[in-house]
């Protein structure tokens, strides 16, 4: 049975990564150390082309993760854990990454498939009102009092904030939750702890 055909019919013809059904391909992991069929999947069009070109990459398409993270398809794995780390400054990549299970030997293969961290700069650095280097998991306090945009919330003065997410396209702002909301904050107004 040719390969293409064995992955359509483990796949039931959808991709394994975002089980979008069209323009599908295989997609193989470069040197992996078992079966072709162990280190191939079906993959979309939209997920290939990210896959290949990391400027292409839209976060929130990587969001399927949180369902393909648990395949059995050892591939699939590789390729989730490898781009859960590439958007770990995001916040929720974190979070999947830390329930994530993956055999030893094939978690030791996907790191060192890995682009070292050292040759990546990120973009944009977020700093608090202090000039401190706020990081994706950080706590910091809020210094004033806001009012949250579309809602009668208002996040008081002193009030922490935890686990605090990146805009990765805006050094000026970060996400965090007050009182369950999720909302968007000015880096201006905090101060990390």
């Amino acid at each position: 049975m040719n390969l293409e055909k064995e992955l359509r019919e483990r796949s039931d013809s959808t991709c394994e990564l975002c089980s979008a059904t069209d323009n599908l391909q295989v997609f193989s992991l470069e040197n992996f150390p078992g079966e072709v069929t162990d280190g191939s999947f079906m993959a979309c069009q939209v997920c290939t082309e990210q896959l290949e070109d990391l400027d292409k990459v839209e976060v929130n398409h990587w969001r399927c993760l949180n369902d393909s993270m648990w395949s059995t398809v050892p591939a699939v794995q590789v390729t989730a854990f490898q781009m859960l780390t590439k958007l770990k400054a995001e916040g929720w990549p974190q979070d999947l990454l830390d329930m994530m299970y993956m055999e030893d030997e094939l978690k030791a293969f996907a790191k060192s498939q890995l682009i070292s961290e050292e040759n990546t700069t990120p973009e944009f650095i977020h700093k608090d009102s202090n000039g401190a280097v706020i990081e994706a998991g950080d706590t910091v306090v809020l210094t004033k009092d806001l009012n949250v945009k579309g809602s009668s919330l208002t996040a008081k003065r002193g009030t922490a904030v935890r686990r605090v997410s990146l805009v990765h396209n805006n050094a000026e702002q970060i996400e965090g939750k007050v009182e369950g909301q999720q909302i968007v904050i000015l880096t201006k107004f905090v101060k990390k702890v």
